[in-house]
């Protein structure tokens, strides 16, 4: 397993398991295709939610499990009946498991034309460093 793979577990399903919680919303739930990238100092996580309004992302951190939920309430313009659907709607829901490597109280999120955007800086200990070499 890479580095980067350690870091961060990825939940790997295209569709949340109903069985695993009860939802109350009798809408269809999905996983959000997602991309992590890595930089000296941060992993980046961008996650595709369109549909989703700003006000109905909710991310949670409950100990070493980030979990992402964006809902969606898309209205028919009035007037007009839906003649083909090839877009389906439902609210999306991903969980990523963290290590010790990622600075829990500094991750930021923010969201911009369906995309999701979230900053995990990594934590001092596991930042690459320089050492010095002594002479005697």
């Amino acid at each position: 397993m890479t580095e980067e793979a350690k870091a961060m577990e990825v939940q790997e399903q295209e569709r949340v398991p109903e069985e695993r919680t009860e939802r109350i919303r009798d809408k269809a739930c999905y996983l959000p295709q997602s991309d992590i990238f890595e930089t000296e100092e941060n992993y980046h996580l961008v996650l595709d939610m369109p549909g989703v309004e700003e006000n109905s992302i909710d991310i949670t951190l409950e100990k070493n499990t980030l979990t992402i939920n964006g809902y969606t309430d898309v209205e028919r313009p009035e007037g007009y009946s839906l003649a083909r659907a090839e877009y389906n709607i439902g609210d999306y829901e991903r969980s990523f498991r963290l290590t010790d490597q990622i600075d829990r109280e500094n991750i930021e999120a923010s969201y911009e034309n369906g995309v999701l955007r979230l900053s995990l800086p990594k934590a001092e200990e596991a930042k690459a460093r320089k050492i010095k070499v002594k002479t005697g």
